[in-house]
């Protein structure tokens, strides 16, 4: 049984969860995180702590954000869009359960101190900005640090936020250049 509690948007995605792990879910039925929801979080983020696990999409972003703030101890899972899409939707509850897993397998925690392990110099030298596949590759990382996709100021935000070390950083790039290097070629 995974010891925090996982916070997910709707019965849907609490039902994907279920599925794949074992773990006591609150769900903030998307914005509509009224007082008595916040409450339960924050006696889950007390006692046992809190993973968020929200779509990954513009309005899972939009409260992930919102319950970091409130919550900055958090510690946070990413499922890549591409294992959340089903006939245009976009949602936890339509991923596998072995996506799910994999997921919850990449936990992080935010760090705190001013971290600037990663500049846009090292994006940009590792052809993560600036060219033509960039967005992809972000992508492809993304998947495989367990930080999500996202565009390269939060990208670069989140390998120094979630403590990304320089060799996992590298490992990462290493293995998805070998797996298509025409996608990292720019």
């Amino acid at each position: 049984m995974i010891k925090e509690v996982i916070i997910v948007e709707g019965k849907g995605d609490l039902l994907a969860v279920k599925r794949a792990v074992d773990a006591d879910c609150i769900v903030t039925s998307g914005f509509g995180l009224n007082k008595k929801i916040i409450e339960d979080i924050k006696s889950a983020y007390e006692k046992r702590g809190i993973i968020i696990f929200t779509d990954p999409d513009f309005s899972g972003e939009r409260i992930r954000e919102k319950l970091t703030k409130l919550f900055p101890k958090a510690k946070h899972a990413f499922l890549p869009r591409e294992f959340a899409e089903k006939d245009g939707d976009i949602g936890i509850e339509n991923a596998s359960v072995e996506a799910i897993r994999e997921a919850l397998s990449k936990v992080k925690t935010e760090y705190f101190e001013d971290r600037n392990e990663f500049t846009y110099e090292d994006l940009y030298k590792n052809k993560l900005t600036g060219y033509e596949n960039s967005s992809l590759l972000r992508g492809l990382l993304g998947r495989e640090l367990g930080i999500g996709y996202c565009n390269a100021k939060t990208f670069l935000k989140r390998l120094n936020r979630y403590g990304i070390t320089r060799e996992e950083f590298e490992k990462a790039l290493t293995k998805e250049q070998q797996k298509s290097p025409t996608s990292v070629s720019g």
